[in-house]
Formats: structure tokens, sequence, C-alpha cells
């Protein structure tokens, strides 16, 4: 589990063979959970300055990995009594956002995504999501497209300064919205009793 606050901006050294290098700070051991851009992946090797993760076949098939290149962001998994600032996150990339539109407002920028049918559901006015493996709060939805605010220390701490429209995204659904969705379409109806006990999930 992570909680969508970036540890560090990582630089790809390279990514070959369903391999992925990176130069970081951040000291791993081999078989630790690190989201990459918000995807979890596993350590299978250190090195004295960075550490390499392996892609799985599942993996490729979900993620934006023409933006495995430059720099990433990190998240190492959360441990138990660690502090939650942001959201619970999975790291399960749902779907692929795609970067519409950049408006700036008085104190940050406001971007404009456009979001895969499936997903829409999912999106409500003020709820959570993961966006590049950063927890953020949804401003705005509309048919197909959301609105999020992003404040100077949230460009200061991550990468999203330097993005571009037209840029692929990951993006991660709240857990909670999953849950209820998942059981609304299993049954007809679902008693507040069943929403209080898929909210101790948080």
């Amino acid at each position: 589990m992570f909680n969508g606050l970036i540890r560090e901006i990582a630089k790809v050294k390279f990514y070959q063979n369903n391999i992925l290098s990176l130069n970081a700070k951040y000291r791993p051991k081999i078989g630790d959970s690190i989201a990459v851009n918000g995807a979890c992946l596993s350590v299978i090797s250190v090195q004295k300055n960075g550490f390499e993760l392996e892609l799985s076949k599942e993996s490729r098939t979900h993620l934006a990995l023409e933006n495995l290149k430059d720099r990433v962001h990190i998240e190492p998994a959360l441990r138990y009594k660690d502090r939650i600032d942001g959201h619970l996150m999975q790291g399960h990339i749902d779907g692929l956002g795609v970067l519409e539109k950049i408006v700036p407002n008085e104190n940050g920028l406001d971007f404009y995504l456009s979001l895969p049918a499936h997903l829409m559901p999912l999106m409500a006015n003020k709820g959570s999501i993961g966006v590049d493996g950063v927890s953020l709060t949804i401003n705005e939805v509309f048919e197909s497209q959301i609105r999020l605010t992003l404040i100077p220390l949230s460009l200061k701490d991550t990468l999203f300064k330097e993005y571009k429209i037209g840029r692929r995204i990951h993006i991660e659904s709240d857990l909670l919205a999953r849950y209820i969705r998942s059981q609304l379409q299993a049954k007809k109806g679902l008693s507040w009793e069943e929403v209080e006990r898929i909210s101790y999930l948080y």
C-alpha cells in the first residue's frame, strides 16, 4: 500500500528487456515494492547508486511505457504505523488518462484530464485520485474529463510542472469507490451496513 506522497524523483538509467534501472538516493531491499509513477513494481537488484525493477507482461500492458525515461516519481510501500497524509493507494493502475488542457490559476495550475469511459463512474467531486502516483483531489467532474488543481507545493515536489498537453498519465481510482462499484455490479443493492464494512478497508 502507498499514500500518494512522492518520496523522491529518481533518474532513469535505462529501460530495456523489461528491466527499469533507476538512480536514486532511496535504498530498498530486494523484493521491496516501489511505486514508480504510481505503478507498484518489485525491486530485483540494488546497486550503489540505485536499483532495478522488473515489469511483468501485465504491467507493460497497462502502463505508459513512453514515460519511463528521464525522471520518474517513486514512493516506497507504507509500513505499519506510518502516517497517511494522502490517501490509501494500491499501486494498481486502472487506466490511462490524457492531459488535454493546462490552465494557470492564481497560485498554481488546473489540469484537465480525459479518462476512459470505465473510470468515469468512479470519479466524484472532492474525491481522491492517484495521478502518476500522486494523491490529488478531484475538483470537478465532466462527462469524460476531470479537473485537478495543483498547488505550488505539488508542483515543486513532483514532475507535474514539466507535463505537456497529450501526455498519457497513470490513473488509480479511489479504493473505496472501486469496492462499492464491484459490490453494486454483483448485486441489485448495497445496504448501509455493507458500505460501512467496505469503508473499514481504509
